[in-house]
């Protein structure tokens, strides 16, 4: 296949993105968060066409994404809630999963009765939207597993000649996806994103934290970004459990490995392959750096390994933690215990 990359991003080649996608093709396009692989949310061969774009398994489901909040009520059953959340949050990166209507296809809820439900506040993703006149179902524009697509190069690299267009557009200004909650039965976290816990309970005074956000998920997943092992890159990556003067010395013997570490680790700087992801103090700043990081190393033919530190698990940090550990396939290595 053909991918027709769009760089000049004016109304004219929106119109023809748009296009595309409500007669079935698939789109990738900037987002607030990450890039998102778009295609037509009521078409269930479109929605086939996205995992077998991106080698995903079609148990995981898709988000949709619209133009308003209140276009929901066309595509899934609503309620006060939701609506408080909407009021808050969105347009933004929040999606909120809600039982689905018939109109949506079990092709995009990967066989669930629900559907996630996003209104994107990047000016690109939003005026597609408007413009397809269709929701938008649309995961990570990124190969399965891979780290997500923060910059139209990594959508190039991975979907090129497998989807139809690619809108190149500026790259992502969060980096993580899109915090996920569920409010049924209850209101419960799912993916955490920008929009923390704390910010959330401030509407939702009672939600709970999924035990899947970091730890590994039996069963049928509920969202997006709950499967074993996602975001990793080429090289296996470990976790390091332990103080920074832990981390220090257990690498200081380690050769032609990858050091994923903190602006403030002069020491760990000194290293052949060290990439600082951001600030220890700035979660927002490590968030938006961690996938353009991981996707670094795939170009480093040495690199077999990569080191990453456990992040702090408060605010945004719980975000960055929970990609960092599905992207370790769970390998936490306590140097406590060492």
């Amino acid at each position: 296949m053909d991918t027709k990359i769009i760089n000049d991003i004016n109304d004219t080649t929106l119109i023809e993105a748009a296009e595309r996608i409500k007669n079935g093709g698939l789109v990738a396009f900037p987002t607030e968060t990450v890039y998102g692989l778009g295609a037509n949310a009521l078409d269930p061969t479109a929605a086939k066409k996205i995992y077998e774009a991106k080698g995903r398994p079609s148990n995981n489901p898709l988000i949709i994404h619209l133009a308003k909040p209140e276009d929901a009520e066309q595509y899934a059953y609503t309620n006060e809630t939701y609506y408080r959340l909407a009021e808050r949050f969105m347009p933004g990166p929040l999606t909120v999963i809600l039982p689905k209507k018939d109109i949506i296809p079990y092709e995009v809820t990967g066989g669930l009765d629900t559907v996630a439900i996003r209104v994107p506040a990047d000016r690109v993703a939003h005026t597609l939207i408007e413009l397809a006149g269709v929701p938008i179902a649309a995961p990570s524009a990124n190969l399965s597993t891979k780290p997500s697509p923060t910059m139209a190069g990594h959508v190039i690299r991975d979907l090129s000649g497998r989807i139809d267009m690619i809108i190149a557009g500026d790259d992502c200004d969060i980096g993580v996806e899109s915090t996920i909650i569920t409010l049924s039965p209850k209101a419960k976290l799912l993916r955490p994103g920008l929009i923390t816990v704390d910010e959330l309970r401030e509407v939702c005074p009672d939600i709970e934290i999924s035990d899947a956000v970091l730890n590994q998920h039996e069963g049928r997943p509920e969202s997006p970004g709950m499967m074993y092992k996602h975001y990793s890159p080429r090289a296996n990556v470990v976790l390091l459990k332990g103080s920074d003067q832990m981390r220090y010395e257990f690498l200081q013997d380690k050769k032609d490995c990858g050091i994923l570490c903190y602006n403030e680790d002069t020491e760990l700087l000194k290293y052949k392959f060290a990439m600082p992801v951001g600030s220890k103090a700035s979660p927002k700043e490590q968030a938006k750096n961690l996938f353009a990081k991981l996707r670094e190393f795939d170009d480093i033919e040495e690199v077999k390994t990569i080191y990453a530190p456990m992040t702090a698990s408060e605010g945004i940090g719980l975000a960055v933690l929970n990609r960092l550990i599905r992207a370790a396939g769970f390998e936490i290595l306590d140097l406590k215990k060492e």
